[in-house]
């Protein structure tokens, strides 16, 4: 390894990927070295080459990657993770690595994390679960801001997360019985995590509050129905078979295991925010003080008229998950930025090299599976389940392909 460079190596090269690649370029001491993927790997690698990232290879193989870097990254589909682990596992047998990272989800059930989690320490390795929103600098300037105030009043008592776009972009993420479910477990994990790390006081860690319970409403409310029923036919993708939600109302509720103080985390997650694209948005309520976020509040706009419509190639260039390409947009100048994609690696490089887990280790990464886990298991009875209700071999009824049963 450089003085002071770790060594990158992807795999997968799909959008998430891309994304963070990106991300790369704003944390120093950093080359992406090496991708894996199926598909798009030379792509990436170009683009990474291009963007100063170093002289990025494509490899043939895992184990051909793990030879050739510090720390790999895992962002292929979620149907593909437990499969990847293994091989990075046997490879990093001969070669050890200082750290290995894990987009959200860590697995689709319970039993998928956990045995995510035991590879890791089977192997001995330092791991960072990738859930962004934890690191985005708007939540943690004024989680910090803050601070001084949470401890004379007390800390915040009740949080609202949302993260709301009109649809994934490839076929495997509307597919349950692949991806893990829907919306939930696309997009919940980011609103469970976020919301309990508001909850969560300053000066203690992520896991600090105890889950526990969860109640939840999931629904199919938009793409069930025509014409949005036929444009997922045409990608390979039958909800009149196997559908899955695309709406989340849940309710999470934590105990400080110093205090006793109940605390409640609101999420709320759907694709179908007909909107100019993404939007994040999360409140933080204490006693006598709060905060919001929203990432479609941008100081930079642009305005397109129809004559001109047929020049835009991207739309997503502006803001992710664009819905338009003409009439007045919102635009974000740096996106991994503004949704703490940047934070997450400075924080994983740093304890990496340092011989430590990320803030957010794959035991983390665990927990936010039970949470999921619980929030299906509350909608497919239709109440509250405590903590203790979540087995660790539950599979919910939509990834199984049955989402006939309780969607309906």
């Amino acid at each position: 390894m450089k003085t002071n460079t770790v060594r990158i190596g992807v795999i997968g090269a799909g959008f998430v990927a891309n994304f963070h690649r990106v991300a790369l370029g704003s944390a120093r001491g950093i080359e992406l070295s090496a991708v894996y993927a199926l598909k798009g790997a030379a792509d990436l690698a170009a683009a990474a080459t291009g963007g100063g990232l170093g002289e990025t290879k494509v490899c043939g193989s895992i184990k051909e990657l793990v030879e050739m870097v510090d720390v790999v990254a895992i962002f292929n589909p979620n149907f593909a993770r437990l499969e990847t682990m293994q091989a990075i596992v046997d490879a990093a047998k001969n070669h050890p690595l200082l750290g290995l990272v894990c987009e959200k989800p860590l697995g689709r059930t319970i039993a998928e994390a956990k045995n995510m989690v035991g590879l890791a320490e089977e192997a001995g390795l330092k791991t960072a679960y990738f859930e962004n929103q934890i690191h985005m600098p708007a939540v943690t300037k004024c989680r910090a801001q803050l601070a001084q105030v949470a401890s004379k009043m007390g800390p915040v008592h009740l949080t609202r997360s949302a993260e709301e776009h009109g649809g994934p972009h490839m076929p495997w993420f509307w597919d349950p019985t692949q991806q893990g479910g829907g919306v939930w477990c696309d997009m919940g994990c980011h609103s469970a995590a976020v919301g309990m790390q508001m909850l969560t006081p300053e000066n203690k860690p992520p896991n600090f509050l105890e889950p526990v319970s969860v109640t939840a409403t999931l629904a199919l409310l938009k793409w069930g129905r025509n014409p949005w029923l036929t444009k997922l036919q045409a990608m390979g993708v039958d909800y009149t078979q196997t559908p899955a939600e695309d709406y989340a109302l849940v309710t999470l509720k934590f105990r400080n295991p110093e205090t006793d103080q109940i605390v409640i985390a609101q999420a709320t997650d759907s694709w179908m925010y007909d909107a100019p694209g993404l939007r994040l948005l999360m409140e933080a309520m204490g006693p006598g003080y709060s905060y919001n976020v929203n990432t479609l509040m941008s100081p930079a706009g642009l305005f397109i008229s129809d004559a001109a419509a047929e020049a835009v190639k991207n739309a997503e260039l502006a803001l992710e998950k664009s819905q338009a390409n003409r009439g007045s947009l919102v635009i974000q100048p740096n996106e991994p930025d503004l949704y703490g994609y940047v934070d997450e690696w400075r924080d994983a490089m740093a304890a990496f090299k340092d011989g430590k887990d990320g803030l957010l280790n794959f035991a983390y990464g665990e927990q936010i599976a039970r949470l999921v886990a619980a929030g299906y298991l509350s909608s497919e009875l239709g109440k509250t389940v405590t903590m203790d209700e979540v087995r660790d071999d539950y599979v919910s009824l939509i990834h199984q392909g049955k989402g006939l049963e309780v969607l309906g």
